[in-house]
């Protein structure tokens, strides 16, 4: 095993690129991984930095505020490999739309272009505004909303060779069990709608092993709340916006590395 493997990351086994190391061992010519947990995907980058049939694609909360300090549009990978580490570094407080905008915007047409063998996601649902690590206020139907564009990206893009993993999560009643609930049943196509009731055997577990009540519904968005809505970027570019000139940062850094256009309007 290679010293890169000896590479500084947040966990202690990297399981995820061992997997993609094993997808490439075992006739992958490319494999994309989109990593959509509040923090910086640091560990897979840094092993694959110098590798440019794995795309790596980090969206998270920026290292100025949140450990590991890491993940800069600028960063986009070794010589060689220009254009294959991807970094959106986005704005602390951010919410469902903006974070779904910045998903769309990045992260999907650079999957297009480089057109993998196979996807990997990791779907850490520390993104979520009850968790208490990040500072990112999602509910459980944009990590829905999100599982379920990349699973679509996967049909589109690799014939549905999709390797969906956890990740991060610290609210371990009112958000992992649901997020993963969801992210499973789309992997096996058969999604729930977050109208849906959680089960009350769940309930009543949950509630009698920690002393505390378990969410009722499969989402958090009620009616009142309206439809999951995020704006598009064909609809333009707001540099009034901080999470837009977020975005504008990763896409003029490695867009035209790949071919596509950076598009500011």
């Amino acid at each position: 095993m290679s010293t890169k493997w000896g590479q500084p990351q947040f966990c202690v086994y990297n399981d995820i690129a061992v997997g993609i190391q094993w997808l490439l061992d075992h006739g992958a010519e490319k494999v994309a991984y989109v990593d959509i947990d509040v923090h910086h995907g640091d560990g897979v980058e840094r092993i694959f930095w110098d590798d440019p049939r794995v795309l790596t694609i980090s969206v998270h909360e920026t290292g100025r505020a949140l450990f590991p300090g890491t993940g800069w549009p600028t960063d986009i990978g070794g010589p060689g490999a220009e254009g294959t580490a991807v970094n959106v570094s986005l704005p602390p407080g951010l919410s469902d739309a903006g974070w779904l905008r910045a998903i769309h915007a990045t992260a999907l047409p650079l999957v297009r272009a480089f057109a993998p063998d196979v996807l990997v996601s990791q779907h850490g649902c520390d993104t979520h505004a009850e968790d208490p690590l990040g500072h990112f206020a999602m509910s459980v139907d944009a990590q829905r909303s999100a599982a379920d564009a990349l699973h679509r990206l996967s049909h589109e893009v690799c014939a549905g060779r999709w390797v969906a993993l956890g990740g991060g999560g610290y609210e371990v009643v009112g958000v992992v069990p649901r997020t993963w609930t969801h992210l499973t049943a789309i992997a096996a196509h058969a999604p729930i709608k977050v109208t849906e009731a959680v089960p009350q055997v769940w309930l009543d577990h949950v509630e009698q092993l920690t002393g505390r009540p378990g969410p009722r519904r499969m989402g958090d968005l009620s009616a009142e709340d309206g439809p999951l809505w995020w704006r598009s970027w064909d609809m333009g570019y707001d540099p009034s916006s901080e999470v837009d000139r977020s975005v504008m940062a990763t896409r003029t850094a490695v867009f035209p590395l790949h071919g596509l256009d950076v598009h500011f309007d």
